[in-house]
């Protein structure tokens, strides 16, 4: 009788326990279940992609096999490599300059004869542990041609050797430090973008609502490309579309077979910070009063949802964020500029994005 007594209290403090860590994990870890934001996907355009993107897709199938019988920072090593590789061979119209001051790292990247008060904080991607501002000169140099601005590519650190705060913390001293600082000058900026692309696009949506909480001058856009939103991994293209994504797909197929309660656990113990934070998932923070916003993404990718669902809160909340997708195209496919047409039609669009906010400025000043 006692020991059976023994037994159900046991058992009674299991139970407790098993509900004490769901609730943690679903509550703490997670947050808000975000599946109300989801959208049936609109019928996509009977379109094709273009040969060079057919050329590009083969080329991703080859870095897929990078770092492959390496392990731990050998692979890090491998692939950090290779992304810098990338823009090998390729010319470029602006100027290289290399920034290590004021504890801010980057480069300023200018095409001949940019406005310099007209300028660009960009956060390269990379998964928060590769990319850099070399990796990512086919960007830079392509926006600093398109938008007649000083683009300032920042050189953020880094995991595994840092922690995933600092990388935060550095996007937002840059953004503190293009305020009042441009390449020729120590004024502040007649016009700012903030851009960034996959993590680097995480990056720029934290920012702007940091910017926005800090009381600071706030950009006069921004612009996100494949951005990552939500570290929690429950949209539900993360899973759907591994088989379409050439880039993310061979990368984290196994990952995202890992129950997701675990990858919350795994995150939280990484970071030291829970993976609901907006800090980390820019879509669970307050997303009301941001400036504009264009977010760019391919239907194909496997962050699409990420990027439908923060446009979807962001609207909602009267923030002026639009969302522009294409079908078939890779992870950040504006990356490989000039050879994809269609990346040469997303700077366009980005160029006409920027040029509609201008717009009644020009019209002010000129009836004035």
């Amino acid at each position: 009788m006692r020991l059976t007594f023994h037994r159900s209290i046991c058992m009674i403090w299991v139970i407790l326990i098993i509900v004490a860590l769901v609730w943690f994990s679903v509550s703490y870890l997670r947050g808000e279940n975000l599946r109300y934001l989801d959208r049936p996907p609109q019928p996509s355009p009977d379109t094709r992609p273009s040969d060079a993107h057919h050329a590009v897709v083969e080329q991703l199938r080859g870095f897929a096999r990078v770092g492959e019988g390496e392990s731990g920072f050998g692979r890090i090593k491998a692939i950090r490599e290779l992304m810098d590789s990338i823009p090998a061979g390729k010319s470029y119209a602006s100027t290289f300059t290399r920034v290590q001051r004021d504890g801010i790292s980057g480069e300023w990247v200018q095409s001949p004869g940019v406005d310099t008060r007209r300028r660009v904080l960009y956060i390269h991607g990379g998964a928060w542990f590769a990319g850099s501002p070399l990796s990512h000169r086919p960007v830079t140099d392509k926006l600093s041609q398109t938008l007649n601005a000083a683009v300032f590519a920042l050189d953020y650190r880094l995991l595994p050797e840092y922690r995933r705060i600092d990388g935060i913390v550095d996007s937002r001293e840059g953004y503190r430090w293009i305020l009042h600082n441009g390449p020729e000058d120590a004024e502040p900026p007649d016009f700012l973008l903030v851009a960034g692309d996959s993590a680097g696009g995480s990056l720029t949506l934290d920012v702007i609502a940091w910017a926005r909480d800090s009381g600071l001058r706030m950009p006069d856009a921004a612009v996100a490309l494949s951005p990552s939103t939500d570290t929690t991994m429950t949209s539900p293209s993360l899973r759907d579309n591994i088989e379409t994504d050439p880039m993310l797909g061979p990368a984290f197929a196994k990952l995202v077979k890992v129950p997701t309660p675990v990858l919350w656990w795994y995150y939280w113990f990484s970071w030291r910070i829970p993976p609901r934070d907006p800090r980390v998932s820019p879509l669970r923070g307050n997303l009301e009063k941001l400036p504009p916003v264009l977010i760019i993404a391919s239907e194909a990718e496997m962050l699409i949802d990420d990027a439908r669902r923060y446009a979807a809160k962001a609207q909602a909340a009267g923030s002026p964020v639009q969302l522009q997708t294409w079908p078939h195209m890779v992870h950040v496919w504006p990356m490989f500029t000039p050879e994809l047409p269609e990346a040469e039609e997303a700077y366009a669009n980005i160029a006409e994005f920027v040029a509609a906010l201008e717009m009644p400025k020009q019209v002010q000043a000129g009836s004035a």
